[in-house]
Parts: structure tokens; sequence; C-alpha cells
């Protein structure tokens, strides 16, 4: 980080570091439940319901996408009243410890349907956390950031997501390859919730010696908070929301076929490779998915936000079809080929997110915005992505109808980013009265 950073203070660090480590936590607890979706769940908790095992499994992903706006307009209202620092200290509580809860939910042979019920409801306390994280900690590390280098500051919290899918496929792969498969399903499974305490001990020291969003305080100085932020904001930048919305749905869709749990579904089940060998491949791909979002940052501070979400969304048009080709070989080295070139596009529109939706926004509104056009963009992307590849491939037999529903909502992506204005470098203070007429107009 220190050479990446290089020239900035011993505060900025210790806040991109926050919003990093912070984030990491949360999407590690959230992606070990998606993962186990289609490796475990469908078999210990939902078979005995009736009906397709897996499809119900992957449902329950969608589930807690519905939460996420909710997570984020108490998040998005008490961000904008109270402050960044405190909301994202409380997310990583509810993450933490709803993830562990699920670690401890008896199978349902032991306790029947309430097996499935409790789960679904932890779920639910997850999707809450989601909704209300990914906004706080976009922000602090932005708006600490120099002008000229938001994008790659925003990059930071954005990379914690494929950092915490690498923890969690790499936790799993480690106790399915020291773990008889009958021990794995029993409890091998279990370890990675358990866990999270130790993250989450770890996440509390880091965010706690954070300082406040000078932005923030500022505002806050100035007795200048929005009444009522979430009014406010769709009063005045619905359209905004929109377009934010649409532009994050195609990313999520997308990415969810990997961190959704489905591809690794598919190559298990239908493909019958090696649960940890896939597991490793998906870790493998998680290290080029980081790398093309801290490069997606990056070049936004130079050639601007919307222009690398455009090149990244084509990228992931042209390479849809040969990624499922590539997949559907059985061949490990070419999963691996597959899921590297499928994460370049990924990261690009990944990485420029932070510093966008912190631009898109007046501060007074900010969190509220960035975190709810993030949230509706998870449901409209990714809630039932997984289940809705699932059905297709199961309905038509084969995988590439698959790639035409993603192809179809990356076009998607495509036309929303054609109606947000790219404003990169512009003044994130309260103060500035023409910024925030500029972002009320548009």
């Amino acid at each position: 980080m220190s050479a990446v950073l290089g020239g900035v203070s011993r505060e900025h660090r210790r806040v991109v570091l926050a919003a990093m480590v912070g984030t990491t936590i949360e999407w590690y607890d959230f992606f070990i439940y998606a993962i186990c979706a289609g490796l475990v769940f469908s078999t210990q908790f939902f078979a005995e319901l009736g009906g397709n095992a897996l499809i119900l499994s992957f449902a329950t992903i969608g589930i807690s996408f519905f939460f996420r706006p909710v997570g984020a307009v108490v998040a998005g209202h008490l961000g904008d009243k109270i402050g960044r620092r405190a909301m994202l200290i409380l997310t990583l509580l509810m993450m933490g410890v709803s993830t562990v809860l699920m670690g401890l939910v008896p199978p349902a042979s032991a306790i029947g349907v309430s097996a499935p019920i409790l789960l679904v409801l932890l779920r639910i306390v997850q999707g809450l956390s989601a909704g209300g994280e990914w906004g706080g900690a976009a922000l602090l590390a932005v708006e600490h950031a120099p002008a000229d280098r938001r994008g790659l500051y925003g990059a930071f919290p954005q990379i914690g997501v494929p950092i915490g899918l690498l923890l969690a496929n790499g936790v799993l792969a480690a106790v399915a390859a020291t773990t008889t498969p009958a021990a794995f399903l029993a409890w091998g499974w279990r370890i990675p919730f358990l866990l999270s305490v130790v993250l989450i001990a770890v996440g509390l020291v880091i965010r706690t010696r954070v300082s406040e969003s000078p932005v923030f305080e500022e505002v806050r100085e100035a007795r200048a908070q929005a009444s009522v932020p979430l009014v406010e904001l769709f009063a005045r930048h619905w359209g905004l929301v929109v377009a934010g919305a649409l532009l994050f749905a195609a990313n999520n869709a997308v990415g969810y076929m990997t961190t959704g749990g489905y591809v690794q579904s598919y190559a298990v089940k239908t493909l019958h490779l090696d649960r940890s060998t896939v597991l490793v491949a998906v870790m493998i791909a998680a290290l080029g998915w980081l790398a093309s979002t801290l490069a997606g940052g990056w070049l936004s501070d130079r050639h601007g936000r919307v222009r690398v979400y455009q090149i990244g969304f084509v990228i992931q048009l042209v390479l849809m079809f040969p990624f499922l080709a590539l997949v559907n070989t059985a061949n490990v080295g070419l999963l691996i080929v597959a899921l590297l070139a499928y994460s370049i596009g990924l990261g690009l529109t990944y990485g420029p997110q932070a510093a966008l939706y912190s631009e898109m926004y007046p501060t007074r509104v900010r969190y509220s915005g960035a975190a709810i056009s993030y949230a509706l963009g998870a449901v409209l992307g990714g809630a039932f992505a997984p289940t809705i590849a699932e059905a297709l491939q199961t309905s038509t037999g084969s995988v590439y109808s698959v790639g035409v529903y993603l192809a179809a909502m990356t076009i998607v992506g495509i036309v929303a980013s054609l109606f947000i204005r790219d404003v990169p470098g512009r003044d994130l203070s309260a103060g500035n009265a023409a910024r925030d007429r500029a972002a009320e107009a548009s």
C-alpha cells in the first residue's frame, strides 16, 4: 500500500486501510454464505423442503439483497446526520455477529424447517449491513483524498471485495482439502463462519482509530445537514439514483457469476471438477479482479470515471461467450484463464465506482445517494443473478443462455453510463453552492 499511496500522510493511509479492511471483512462474511449456498446449503438446509433445492438455496442469496436498500436508507440517513465513521462500526458488527451465528445453526435434519428459516433471517441481517457498509467506506476514503487521486483512494474499499472473495475461497478451500467430503458437509463448512469473530475484532480496532471525514465535519460545524436526507435526495436527484443503480446492476450481475457461487456450483456439480480445485481457481481470479479494480480507479483519475466504465463494459460484452466456452471445457487451466480474463472488465467497471458516486451527489445527501444507488443496483443486478443463471441453464440445457442474460445486463450498463455527467475533481465541500446547483440540475 505504501508504494501505491506514496507521498501521502499517515492519517490518509490509516483511512484507506480502515475502508479496505472493513470492506474486506464485510464481504468475506457475505461471500462465504454465497459460496456455501451452492456447495452446502442446498443439501443441508433446503433439500427437505422439496422442489429444486439448489435454486431455493441460491434464492436466499437474492432475498438478502431486497434488504440492502433498507440498510442503505437507514445508514444513509444516519451517515448524513451523525457521520460516516459511526455507521461503519455498526455495519461491521451487524455483519460479523450474523455470520458467526450462521456457523452455529443446526442442519434441517436436526431441527427441521427452523434451520432454513434461521439461516434466511441471519442472511437478511447481512443484507441490511451490506446495504449500509459500502457507502460509508467509499465516502470515508474519497472525502479524505486529494482531488486528483480520488479514483485511486476510492478503489481501496472496492478491492476489499475481491480480497474478501479471496479469503472466503481460501479458507473454504483449505477446509475442503483437509476434510473428507462428508466431514466438509457435516461440520467443516462451519469453520469459516466461526472464524469471522477474529476478523470482527481486527476490523473494530482499525475503524475506531480513524478520524471522521473532513467534508462531513465541515457540514456538521456549519449545521448544514439535510433534515430528511432521503426526501431531499429523491426530490432533487432521483435521476442520478436511477442511473447509478443501473450502472452498478450491470457490473453486479456479471460479478455474481463468480462471487455469487454460480460458476463454483456449475463447475463442481455439472462439470464434475474437484471442489477445492475450483475454489483455488476462483482465488486466482480474485487476484486478477483486485489488480484490475485498482487499475480502474487509477485510470479514472487520468481518463475520467465514465470512460473507464465504458471500456470495461465493452470488454465484458466481448469476452462473455468466450468466457463461458472456456468454462465449459471442464479444464481447470482454461477455467483459470477464463476467470482471469473475465476479471479485467469486472475491475474496470468497479474500481472507479466510489469516486464516481461521491462526485455525483452534494454533501448533504451524499451518503444516502451513494448507498441507495449501490443498494438498488445490487437488487437489480445481483439479487437473483445466480438463481436466474441456474434456472436458464436448467431449462435450456445450455450455459450460453446465461451469456445472453449477462450480455443484456451489460448493455443496460453502457446505456446508463451515457446519462451520467463525469466531473472528476469536483469540489466536494459543502460550501460550493455552484457545485450543488449543477448537481441538482443533472
